[in-house]
């Protein structure tokens, strides 16, 4: 779907919700092959199954299936009696074929608000005639850095090799060591002394079928042997599955959410595959399975939620993400590095897809969070941020890959989760002459230190 498609179906999010009969949709959908039958059974299994979940699910879904998506889906809505719905997309796509601009989120000039009103902050550096003080009237001054925050008040930034506060028994600091930081603390740090610590599951998809445009993720098997060595090493029980189907992917996340965790501590998810752009509430993107479907990220974080998976509630639930999203799908453009040590023998990087990007603020969020349980005890790591492209090498695997197991093997006994990743975060945005930068999204509640 374009981007001028996908912007008018997040305009129209909030009354296509409110209003969108999708019963009568559904063989009307399938006739006109819009969607396959086992993405018609998540989506009328969306939530709690009500129609309003079913429908922010249905354009949430609607995004990832090509570039006649939309005047498809206008059709459905005609063939179903749905004519004031259909009118409204259809005036609004013609509206924005004329005049791009007005779908187009509008930048926002930052004000400063004072005592005569609203005006414009002077830029920064430009010298100004001190204001005249006038009795009884109150003059709005602008504060920099130096004013906010003396010098000799400044918080000192502390090196990585520094002790924090958080981390200094109450004794003081005498005979302080890794194993006596906030670990051990319940109230700071994830417990996670079970053997094995948890399972950790990698999804690795390699070889996709013709049909789904997408080509072969050479360098793949190498990220997945490094981490099934690291994860198992980090006390982790681990399995990995290769090459299934969007269909497939679900069953083994469902079979695993499904499993007894009680004795255990920790959960880790693995996924090694193409990627594309997807409509989200908390977590961007989608991965493909070899048959070229989408399974939205945001769907299987939420498979192990407190809901769907009881026996990990409390427990943290930890993702990691090799893919990207967006429109491009692999286009194997090669880049040659300046940096030697990024490059192996006869290969360049390639990119694994475009970056996942979501230019829109224009969706149903206070409907849509309020029927959303809350995440908690989630972390979800992406090889790529929005807007950036993930690179891979064919013979040494991703830069991601690759960065994340040797800081784990140099880092993990001693630093939290959080700090291993700003770590992984740094070191792959200096690669290389075009560039790639890991996010995070965290939803833990404490720290969480890995049991080496």
């Amino acid at each position: 779907m374009d981007e001028a498609d996908r912007q008018l179906l997040r305009r129209c999010r909030v009354q296509l919700v409110r209003e969108l009969q999708v019963a009568d949709l559904w063989d009307v959908l399938l006739n006109r092959q819009l969607f396959k039958p086992d993405m018609i059974e998540d989506i009328q299994r969306a939530g709690s199954g009500s129609r309003r979940d079913q429908a922010r699910q249905l354009i949430t879904d609607l995004e990832t299936r090509g570039s006649q998506a939309l005047p498809l889906f206008i059709s459905c809505l005609e063939d179903t009696g749905q004519h004031g719905l259909a009118s409204m997309l259809r005036t609004s796509r013609q509206a924005a074929k004329r005049d791009p601009e007005a779908i187009r989120p509008r930048d926002l000039q930052p004000v400063v608000v004072g005592p005569e009103g609203l005006g414009l902050e002077e830029p920064r550096g430009v010298r100004q005639d001190p204001p005249k003080l006038t009795p009884g009237k109150l003059t709005p001054v602008v504060l920099g850095p130096e004013e906010l925050c003396p010098t000799e008040l400044r918080p000192e930034v502390l090196r990585p090799d520094m002790l924090r506060p958080a981390d200094v028994p109450s004794g003081g600091f005498g005979g302080v060591c890794a194993q006596q930081r906030p670990r051990g603390n319940a109230d700071l740090a994830y417990i996670l002394d079970a053997d094995p610590c948890g399972r950790c599951l990698i999804l690795n998809n390699v070889n996709f079928s013709p049909t789904s445009g997408l080509s072969t993720r050479s360098g793949s098997n190498v990220d997945c042997e490094k981490l099934r060595r690291r994860f198992h090493s980090l006390h982790f029980e681990v399995e990995v599955e290769h090459d299934l189907t969007a269909k497939q992917m679900g069953q083994a996340l469902l079979a695993l959410a499904r499993r007894d965790h009680g004795a255990l501590d920790c959960c880790v998810v693995v996924i090694l595959s193409h990627g594309c752009q997807a409509s989200h509430l908390q977590f961007p993107g989608a991965v493909y399975g070899v048959d070229g479907g989408p399974v939205s990220i945001e769907k299987i974080v939420n498979i192990f939620n407190g809901t769907g998976c009881p026996s990990l509630r409390g427990k943290p639930k930890l993702f990691f993400i090799q893919a990207c999203g967006g429109d491009q799908r692999d286009r194997g453009f090669e880049v040659v590095s300046t940096a030697p040590e990024d490059r192996a023998p006869g290969g360049n990087p390639e990119p694994d897809a475009a970056p996942f990007l979501d230019k829109s603020g224009a969706c149903d969020q206070p409907d849509a969070v309020s029927s959303l349980p809350t995440p908690s005890d989630i972390f979800v790591s992406y090889s790529t941020f929005p807007g950036f492209v993930s690179w891979r090498d064919r013979n040494r695997g991703s830069w991601y890959v690759e960065t994340l197991d040797g800081v784990f093997e140099q880092w993990a006994h001693s630093e939290d989760l959080q700090s291993l990743l700003l770590r992984v975060a740094h070191a792959v945005s200096e690669k290389g002459v075009y560039k790639q930068i890991p996010g995070c999204i965290n939803f833990l509640r404490k720290k969480l230190f890995f049991r080496t």
